[in-house]
């Protein structure tokens, strides 16, 4: 990617007035919003599609979203707001984080939301750089009254008087159509890093699933299990109902005993940082359950809602975790062998099989009954070595990949603020 330095500047600039955009081109015309946007609030479309803004993809499709966590169908539409193609549509709620765009599409979004029709002589894919430009969103920020970072709700006399510096129809038209050709080119190319990496993760899946099932020798005698998902496992290897592994421990924190608080948070337990505990009750912390180094921690509810998070993790401290959570205490074997065991199921989503309820949660019950395969002490010490030391491998892999990402966003991010406001200026020459 072309560094900054390399693209030309403007002749002359002239103070923003705004202190954290500085300078900009001295040929640009500054307006306030309400110059160039006016507010609208048409209801009673309900025919229309549902839109959603959001903070990376802007205006989008009710349709195009993940995780949809409202039942549209019990909705009242008729309050919703018309959004025609075109128009700069703001999440109150959200706009001081980014989640603001110029939308594409006609339908109806929340009736909190701020609706803005814009005048005919700035671009449209113009519009949307700037107004998702983090030097608007500090804009909205400022703008936006609320107390913390729980909520803060933006209005429109409160934003309408904030200034926008606008080029020319032409200049407008060559940086939207230069942002379009560079953010393009920077996606695939973090597209490509991220199939990498899931690659990677695949590798480590396959890497974990077969030493824990299979082994580290190749060439010892097999036998089948009688298990689908497991197949054939070395001969001397034996399978165990869970019960004989491990026991549920349940241990409260009565008295206090310890205020470490630990979290299940992407297949890791780690230990809470004290800031990130507000809110919680100190004394609630005596339900909380204790746990040691070695305890496998499981969560065990809601299968059905969520296939996508890591629900294993082995603990490296002492500490107190939520009652909610599943305490397994591995009485005579290895215990990273049988957290890697747990783990690979968790991976492959093979654990979603043991679930029951109409919310599909898993107990104790599950896992005592589970068949667990048992190799040799010995042997599940040597996998255990084997799995950390190619799983560091890999995660060393990923973390480059992952970095590569992140400069490549930020680069993306700069990009367009330097184009927005002026502080590169793109030339036909620079459209290539």
């Amino acid at each position: 990617m072309m560094q900054l330095t390399h693209y030309p500047k403007y002749e002359r600039y002239k103070d923003s007035g705004v202190e954290w955009l500085g300078e900009v081109p001295s040929d640009w015309f500054s307006f306030p919003l309400k110059a160039k946007a006016s507010l609208k609030s048409e209801i009673n479309h309900t025919g229309e599609d549902l839109l959603s803004v959001y903070l990376d993809k802007g205006v989008i499709k009710f349709d195009e979203v993940e995780a949809k966590r409202t039942n549209v169908t019990s909705l009242d539409l008729t309050k919703y707001q018309l959004v025609e193609a075109g128009d700069f549509v703001l999440n109150n709620q959200q706009a001081w984080r980014g989640s603001v765009g110029v939308s594409k599409y006609r339908g109806i979004v929340s009736p909190a939301y701020i609706v803005l029709s814009l005048a005919s002589d700035i671009r449209l894919e113009y519009a949307n750089y700037l107004f998702r430009d983090q030097s608007m969103v500090a804009h909205y920020l400022v703008c936006s009254k609320g107390v913390g970072t729980i909520q803060r709700n933006l209005y429109w006399p409160h934003v309408k008087n904030v200034p926008i510096f606008l080029p020319s129809l032409n200049e407008q038209e060559r940086i939207a159509n230069f942002l379009d050709q560079k953010t393009a080119q920077i996606d695939q190319a973090v597209a490509i890093k991220e199939k990498q990496i899931a690659l990677l993760k695949e590798r480590k899946q396959i890497l974990i699933q077969n030493a824990v099932t299979q082994g580290l020798n190749p060439n010892v005698p097999m036998k089948d299990s009688g298990i689908d998902w497991i197949g054939q496992i070395p001969a001397h290897w034996s399978l165990q109902p869970g019960f004989m592994i491990f026991s549920e421990s349940k241990r409260i924190n009565k008295g206090m005993v310890d205020d470490s608080v630990l979290s299940l948070s992407y297949g890791n337990i780690i230990l809470k940082p004290k800031e990130k505990l507000v809110g919680l009750v100190p004394e609630s912390f005596e339900t909380y359950q204790l746990v040691q180094p070695g305890d496998i921690i499981v969560r065990c509810t809601d299968l059905q809602n969520d296939k996508t998070s890591l629900r294993t993790g082995i603990s490296k401290f002492y500490g107190i975790i939520t009652s909610a959570y599943l305490n397994l205490r591995v009485k005579t074997e290895v215990a990273d062998y049988i957290y890697s065991y747990l783990h690979a199921l968790d991976i492959t989503k093979v654990i979603y099989k043991f679930g029951s309820g109409l919310r599909q949660n898993l107990s104790f019950n599950d896992f005592k009954h589970m068949k667990i395969v048992v190799p040799p002490i010995e042997e599940q010490k040597d996998i255990v070595e084997f799995i950390q030391t190619k799983s560091q491998k890999i995660d060393q892999a990923i973390a480059l990949q992952q970095q590569q990402i992140d400069k490549l966003k930020e680069y993306k991010t700069t990009l367009i603020n330097s184009a927005v406001t002026g502080k590169i200026k793109i030339t036909r020459e620079g459209l290539v």
